[in-house]
């Protein structure tokens, strides 16, 4: 094989992994905004070298479009879409018409394109017959957070549940509240995607009726869980979230759920609480990131962590028998040493309010939840937009997926390369 050729697919294939790596960091516990923009970075200078190589660099990844192609679907969507490819766009689309789970990666891709490029052809999938297109459209203008327009309520009547989720959606994130009444029709829909997002946009413009069904969505295990969470608390009166936190702790299933209400409340009061969860295996990171949510303590840069790692596994192992197929979402969490802990609390403890509600160290306000957007990790960052969001109640939610010089220029910080 020629040297050139070698190096077009390793680009090729590169950049489909890293972006396989992004769609995972998006919701990571241990990625903030300067590792998201590292990889950022890695992932363009692939695209750069598949742009460099011109009709082949797009071939190649052409070509990886196997049936389980995931990663792919973005390395294959960006070159089409920059080049105006139409055979090689209608490839795309061919494959996320046949291959279930691929078109969150065509989204993905649109995303971190610049809108300008892809607008015309936005336009046309707004307008599409297929309700797979519709989706992508209304995505796009979502995570662009440019306002589709008439297609937004046209998005909120249609007979498909993807697209009436993804509609409303688009309407919470641009905080629409015209749409109001459209979007509360769907508050109790039969599928989970229309009624969860429904209640999530509405909760999002002061919606209070919307918050009983979205601590529904808090209290089950699955996708929404974690985004219902955040949302609930920001949104919800401290006096029924306290409540409902100490109702969610009767269940022992509730218990992970629960330690993260704690730490997304604030309240220092609840500290010696966490510290005595870090005891219990199962929970004992989470109850960390907590912890350092509430604090501002970075256990692995103050050493708060354990040496010695326990023997513990929470996900999927390869024994085909076992049906826990599930990743442990605390993976990447440091392991943190409670005594150790108790000790540095003991020494920093005075510096908290009783009663007050914190993050990372600060007083929740405006303020802080942009400085938890500017240095927290992306699990801390999706809570803090939703703070910002309570106290900027007109504004757009701050996109914590979106390419990380977009994110940096929204936060006037410096980004490493320019777009």
């Amino acid at each position: 094989m020629p040297l050139i050729v070698k190096m077009i697919d390793q680009h090729a294939e590169e950049a489909s992994f890293l972006a396989l790596l992004r769609d995972q960091a998006m919701h990571a516990p241990h990625y903030d905004l300067d590792d998201l923009g590292k990889l950022d970075e890695r992932i363009e200078a692939h695209l750069d070298g598949l742009r460099i190589a011109g009709l082949p660099g797009l071939d190649a990844v052409l070509q990886q479009l196997s049936p389980h192609a995931q990663g792919e679907v973005f390395a294959a969507t960006v070159p089409a879409f920059e080049t105006g490819n139409i055979a090689a766009m209608a490839t795309v689309a061919e494959h996320i018409r046949t291959h279930e789970g691929s078109e969150r990666f065509m989204t993905a891709a649109l995303g971190w394109l610049d809108w300008e490029r892809i607008s015309p052809w936005i336009e046309r999938m707004l307008a599409s017959p297929e309700p797979l297109f519709r989706r992508i459209g209304l995505a796009a203008c979502g995570m662009h957070r440019h306002d589709p327009g008439p297609a937004l309520l046209a998005g909120l009547s249609h007979t498909d549940p993807g697209v009436l989720a993804r509609a409303a959606r688009t309407a919470g994130e641009l905080r629409r509240r015209d749409l109001m009444p459209a979007i509360r029709a769907h508050r109790q829909h039969q599928d989970a995607a229309p009624r969860f997002w429904a209640n999530w946009a509405t909760a999002q413009m002061g919606d209070e009726e919307a918050l009983e069904p979205l601590s529904q969505f808090a209290e089950q295990a699955g996708e929404f869980q974690y985004r219902a969470l955040c949302v609930l608390l920001a949104w919800q009166k401290r006096e029924r979230s306290i409540a409902w936190i100490r109702q969610l702790m009767q269940n022992p299933e509730q218990r992970r759920i629960g330690i993260q209400a704690v730490g997304l409340l604030g309240d220092p009061v609840s500290v010696p609480w966490l510290i005595q969860q870090m005891s219990d295996l199962p929970h004992a990171r989470v109850a960390g990131e907590a912890f350092s949510l509430m604090t501002g303590a970075d256990l692995a840069l103050l050493d708060l962590e354990l040496q010695d790692l326990p023997d513990f596994d929470a996900g999927p192992n390869d024994d085909p028998e076992d049906a826990n197929v599930a990743l442990d979402p605390d993976e990447n969490l440091p392991w943190p040493d409670p005594p150790l802990i108790a000790a540095w609390w003991q020494a920093h403890g005075g510096d908290f309010q009783a009663g007050v509600g914190y993050v990372l160290g600060l007083q929740q306000s405006e303020g802080s939840y942009r400085q938890a957007l500017v240095r927290g990790q992306q699990r801390q960052r999706i809570a803090a937009a939703c703070g910002i969001a309570r106290l900027r109640p007109t504004e757009v939610l701050f996109p914590t997926s979106a390419p990380a010089w977009r994110q940096k220029a929204l936060l006037g910080e410096p980004a490493a390369f320019g777009r």
